[in-house]
This record gives structure tokens, sequence and C-alpha cells, in this order.
């Protein structure tokens, strides 16, 4: 399954700590929103891989822009 991560409110993305290909556990900081001078941490719903990051450091977004495709891992027990 894919996750889409989207931005939570308008701001510009003040640090990205991803790229595609990168291997996430769950609850991983991935980027942070800067707002009215605050910085909020966005994270990773769950463990698996970047598909797409369609943001970079700078960029201004709106609230419900997608960041980010996360595929989410399947562990077989």
């Amino acid at each position: 399954m894919a996750y889409e991560i989207m931005a939570p409110l308008d701001g510009k993305v003040f640090q990205l700590n991803i790229k595609a290909g990168d291997k996430l556990e769950e609850d991983e900081e991935i980027l942070a929103i800067e707002a009215m001078k605050m910085e909020t941490p966005i994270f990773t719903p769950c463990d698996g891989t970047v598909r797409e990051v369609r943001v970079k450091e700078g960029d201004e977004v709106a609230e419900n822009d997608v960041l980010a495709i996360i595929d989410e891992e399947h562990i077989e027990v």
C-alpha cells in the first residue's frame, strides 16, 4: 500500500530528510514545515520505502499538498 504524506498546514519546507529510495521506520521525521516562525515536523506513518519526493527545501506548500509517497513495507510473519 502507498501512503501520500500531505502537508498539514500552509508553509515553507524548512528541512528535508529523505530522498527517493530511502528506507524508513514508522514515526521517523521526514521533513519540517516552517509557518509563522514555528517548525512543524512531519513523520512517516509506517515502515516503508520512499517512492517519490514532490518537494525540496525552500518550497512553499499549501495545506493538503502531497509532499511524498511512501510504499509500506509488508513484513511476513
